[in-house]
């Protein structure tokens, strides 16, 4: 399993708090998973939920949710993608300790495709990276409205 790392990694270097205090940044892998297609390929996909928790957070919440969203785009970019699983991917919790403190549980759904293969007669896995995402042709340009 990579993405626990990864997501890890990723907050670390947006709150570098939890560099220096890492027991303040909980990540667990919920609800796993294996699918397999029972074929002589013993290739697999794990699905989870991983489940982030920063306590004694003192910083924006939403910077934190940015910065989950951002690792998303990524990571699991289809939870953005799909309008069907956006509604409902990025879920969270808040526990409000002070008026500056809070407790976030953020909650997502991810997938992570695992290759095994034979070599030398001894089965290896090796996890595959996300697939690229789609070039659809379109570009998104923001600027001012015009008038008139």
């Amino acid at each position: 399993m990579q993405k626990p790392n990864s997501l890890r990694k990723r907050l670390i270097e947006a709150f570098p708090d939890y560099d220096r205090n890492p027991d303040k940044l909980l990540v667990f892998a919920d609800a796993g998973r294996v699918v397999a297609t029972g074929t002589p390929a013993r290739s697999f996909e794990l699905r989870y939920t991983l489940n982030l928790i920063l306590t004694d957070f003192t910083d924006d919440p939403n910077a934190a949710m940015l910065a989950v969203v951002d690792w998303v785009a990524t990571n699991q970019p289809e939870l953005l993608a799909n309008p069907d699983q956006r509604k409902d991917a990025i879920q969270f919790e808040a526990d409000i300790i002070s008026n500056d403190t809070v407790d976030v549980s953020i909650k997502l759904p991810v997938t992570e495709s695992v290759l095994a293969r034979q070599v030398d007669g001894n089965w290896t896995t090796a996890d595959l990276p996300e697939p690229p995402p789609v070039e659809t042709g379109w570009e998104l340009v923001l600027g001012k409205p015009r008038s008139g």
